[in-house]
């Protein structure tokens, strides 16, 4: 293979997304090592908590309004996908706005707040959620458009100036908590400039709104929102009830627990490669009303990743003090964070299971069932937090509440999937088992 056949190649989509989410992980990870290796443990937890407040009031403007455009935009000509952009963006700026106004609110009580990760939260939330938006929608209008060599373009240059100047608060000895959050903000901002110049924001279909077009995508945004809100939920419901339930010792246990979350990438990464290409397979055995294919696949995909994953999970268990301190630092190795990895990577191998049952709930056209199965866990993963926190009074049994919740939602989600699809769990790990054996022996044959 030549050059020119290799670049071209690595030219088609599902390299160019793989390589989107792969970039930003990477980069995302070195960092969390720089910002561990240079903030205090309290200033560290107070940044992971306004990450984490950020990702969730975030999550209310993308799951309002992203799915909506992809859906009203994609495969329309003009004039309608201006009135869907402009719309958008309409919609967009009045969340970001509602959600600025209720934040400038709370600054007169600046005085009253005690815990440094609540006042961070309120100085800079609101500057920097409105930052953010010409980046936001530049990102969906290029996913939509399936342009993903420019928005693998953008994340490298959102995440890459982030780390850039991180670097040169480093060097230059300025590096607290208050100038990586102003750094957040400028960065956020210089990314939103760009888009809006390089056109990609398409702001000048603002103009081009319709009050129809609003309404129908308020409409339908506002069922879509519930299960992107649960499901972020879902990831930072530990975050919140780590922060106040252990009072002054919560932002130091809050910045131990992230690291074992952040090194969770070495799962989600082949899980999201694996559920890219798994769904589209899923979603045309599904229209072709080919049952028995759709089983098939989703025992094909789960029970593959899985095995595959059960010895990267052996090796993660025994190498996580290596881990901890590569991402923290050696003042985090001994610690809970050491601990919490290993019971994160004591099930994790599983995850597939949980997220194949979700996705294909998705695709058979029950989205309430899946948004219920997220519901049962946000409950249960809430439950066994202050359960676990009251009897161990450490991160530990937080961490041991995720193997609860993880049980909750396979056990929902296969209940109600059996009663539309004939698999098993048994079927999983057999057909998983048998389509490994086959891709061995076309490696080997290949290679002989």
């Amino acid at each position: 293979m030549n050059t020119g056949q290799l670049i071209q190649k690595l030219k088609n989509k599902h390299f160019l997304s793989l390589a989107g989410n792969g970039s930003m992980a990477v980069l995302a990870m070195l960092t969390v090592a720089l910002l561990y290796r240079n903030l205090p443990v309290n200033s560290m937890g107070a940044w992971v908590f306004f990450q984490t407040v950020f990702v969730l009031l975030d999550t209310f403007r993308t799951g309002f309004l992203q799915v909506a455009l992809i859906k009203f935009y994609t495969g329309t000509s003009e004039p309608k996908s201006s009135q869907v952009l402009g719309s958008v963006w309409f919609l967009a700026l009045m969340i970001t706005l509602v959600l600025l106004l209720v934040n400038i609110a709370f600054l007169p009580f600046m005085h009253f707040i005690k815990s440094e990760g609540v006042a961070v939260c309120i100085q800079w939330f609101g500057i920097t959620f409105l930052a953010t938006l010409p980046n936001a929608i530049a990102s969906w209008i290029l996913q939509s458009d399936m342009r993903f060599d420019r928005l693998l373009l953008l994340r490298v240059i959102t995440q890459g100036s982030f780390i850039t100047m991180i670097i040169a608060l480093i060097f230059s000895n300025n590096i607290n908590l208050n100038t990586v959050l102003l750094t957040n903000f400028i960065s956020n901002a210089l990314v939103s400039l760009y888009c809006l110049l390089a056109g990609w924001s398409r702001l000048k279909t603002f103009s081009k709104r319709t009050k129809e077009t609003i309404l129908e995508i308020f409409h339908f945004g506002k069922y879509s929102v519930g299960t992107s809100i649960s499901t972020n939920l879902l990831r930072s419901s530990d975050s919140f009830i780590i922060m106040f339930m252990l009072g002054a010792a919560g932002p130091a246990a809050l910045a131990m627990y992230n690291i074992p979350m952040r090194l969770m990438e070495i799962i989600e990464i082949p899980l999201r490669s694996f559920l890219a290409t798994g769904m589209p397979s899923l979603s045309q055995a599904f229209n072709k009303n080919n049952k028995q294919e759709v089983a098939f696949i989703l025992q094909k995909y789960a029970g593959m990743l899985t095995l595959v994953l059960i010895p990267v999970s052996i090796l993660a268990i025994v190498l996580a003090d290596v881990a901890i301190m590569l991402i923290g630092g050696g003042k985090y190795t001994g610690t809970y964070a050491v601990s919490v990895y290993r019971i994160f990577m004591s099930f994790a191998c599983f995850y597939p299971i949980d997220r194949f049952i979700g996705v294909t709930l998705d695709i058979i056209h029950q989205p309430r069932i899946n948004f219920y199965k997220v519901l049962v866990m946000l409950a249960t993963n809430i439950i066994f937090d202050f359960s676990g926190l009251y009897l161990f009074g450490n991160v530990n049994g937080v961490a041991l509440a995720t193997l609860f919740t993880f049980i909750s939602g396979v056990l929902f989600g296969y209940y109600w999937l059996k009663k539309y699809l004939d698999f098993s769990i048994r079927g999983i790990f057999k057909t998983g088992y048998i389509e490994l054996l086959w891709v061995a022996k076309q490696l080997k044959n290949k290679y002989r």
